[in-house]
Parts: C-alpha cells; structure tokens; sequence
C-alpha cells in the first residue's frame, strides 16, 4: 500500500492511499500497526511528511561509487550521524536556504532511500531487520557544506539539520510492495537536469545490516526514520561544484515508490 499523510478540507491531519494527485481515499487504524481503507475520497489540500519523526539517523557513505567520487575509503562499520527532527519536511514544501549560507554556495542535494520503524527494535539480527520496517519513501538528506565541513567543529549534525533539510515523501509504501529494498533505482534531478542515477544495489551497507547494525543495545523507537545514504553525482563533487539556490526544484525519485518534489526558495526572501 502506499500511504500518505495529509491536512484535509476541515484542516484535518489524515491518513489516506490511492492518492491521484488531489484527492485520496481515507484510512482509519495506526499507521504502524494496521490501516484500514474506508473508501472515503478526501481532498487532499497539502501533503505533509510522511512520518513526524521520533529520531532521523543517517548513513554516510553508504554507495561505492560516491565513495569513490569523494576519494574516501569505503567505512568498515556504517558511519552514522543524526540529523534535527525538526528539518523535516513534506512534498512540494520549499528546501529553505538559511540566511547563513548565503555568504558563498553551499547547500547540496543527496537522493536516499528512507526507512521507517513501525515497532521498537533492539538487538536485532539481519534477518530479523526487516520485519521491523513500517515502509520505505523517498527523502533528501540536503546539506550544507561548508557547516557540514569547517563550521560544525568536526562534526556534521548542524550542516544538515537546518530547518526543511530533511524532505521525505510523498508516500510510505509498505514492505508488501517492496520485497527487495537492494534492487531500487535511485535518481535525483535539479531543473529537469538528472545529477544522481543509480541502484540500491551499490550500497556497501544493506538496509537490513544498517537497522541491526543500529539497534545493538541501542532502542528504535517507532517513527524512526533511516536515511541510507546517497549514490554518487552530489553537487560539491562536481566540476564545477552545482549548488542549489532559489528558484531551483529538486526531485527525488525512487523506483516503486515515487517522485518527491521541492522547490527552492531563500530564507532571506
């Protein structure tokens, strides 16, 4: 099923599937246990994240060939990092520059497959891993990157936590539909322009490896959302380097789950 997460007509927040664009058919249940289709067609007046976040961790150099861009060796373990729950944000809403970036260039686009915890997960086996996914959508760990490398003393978690740096959407497709989360193509445009193309396939760290990896002695809480990296093509590898800026409009598109959209817009207005 693919699911979205929506204010209604009233101003309602409601669950729906069957989504044409305008309107979507109501489900009634919890979204991590059981959703049931009422067959009530709502109109769908703004689609928003498709979950509200209890905590976004993200991988970082998760795709061989964007390792092999950047010149960094491939991680042994995934390298983990968390980004503000704060920065997420819904299909079609602006991927905000801060009025802190603006001195020089710098916000950077990363297409990434997201994974959503249904349930809590400790100390999971690979094979175990799986069965703890709500479903998997699209999302864009946007970044800064002069923060992300000179100005977050080291670190990266401020760099990519600046509000609306986390879009996801606009569906959650459940597990049902996606029997192999390692066998998707991944792409990401600027302006119609495609800049990321690649498959789950290249990724170092498997989905399943990442959320067991994750969850020894450390809990998931339901509402956890996994962002597993991005494959190569990234704005700051490129020569020259392709920054996003006002008036741009990013996609994140993801085989058997959709297209995510967002356009561009400064801070500063």
């Amino acid at each position: 099923m693919k699911i979205i997460r929506f204010v209604t007509e009233d101003q309602k927040i409601a669950w729906g599937t069957d989504w044409d664009g305008e309107s979507a058919s109501r489900l009634e249940g919890d979204v991590f246990v059981s959703l049931t289709d009422t067959g009530e067609r709502l109109k769908v007046v703004q689609v928003l994240p498709v979950v509200w976040a209890s905590a976004i961790i993200c991988i970082g150099l998760n795709y061989r060939r964007h390792a092999k861009e950047t010149g960094l060796e491939l991680p042994d373990y995934p390298a983990v990092f968390m980004k503000n729950p704060g920065a997420i944000t819904g299909h079609g809403a602006p991927i905000v520059i801060p009025a802190c970036c603006t001195e020089t260039p710098e916000v950077d686009f990363e297409a990434e497959l997201g994974v959503i915890i249904k349930q809590p997960a400790k100390n999971l086996s690979e094979a175990q891993a799986l069965d703890y996914v709500a479903g998997y959508t699209c999302a864009n760990d946007v970044s800064a990157r002069r923060w992300q490398k000179h100005a977050g003393a080291g670190q990266w978690v401020k760099g990519k936590s600046f509000d609306s740096f986390c879009p996801c959407g606009p569906v959650m497709v459940t597990p049902d539909e996606i029997t192999d989360p390692q066998a998707l193509d991944i792409r990401c445009r600027v302006n119609g322009e495609t800049m990321q193309e690649s498959n789950t396939s290249d990724m170092v760290f498997s989905v399943a490896q990442i959320i067991s990896y994750l969850s020894q002695s450390c809990t998931l809480m339901p509402g956890t959302l996994i962002l597993t990296g991005t494959p190569e093509g990234v704005g700051y590898t490129r020569k020259p380097p392709v920054y996003l800026g006002p008036g741009d409009r990013v996609e994140t598109e993801i085989a058997g789950i959709g297209t995510l959209e967002n356009p561009v817009v400064s801070e500063r207005g």
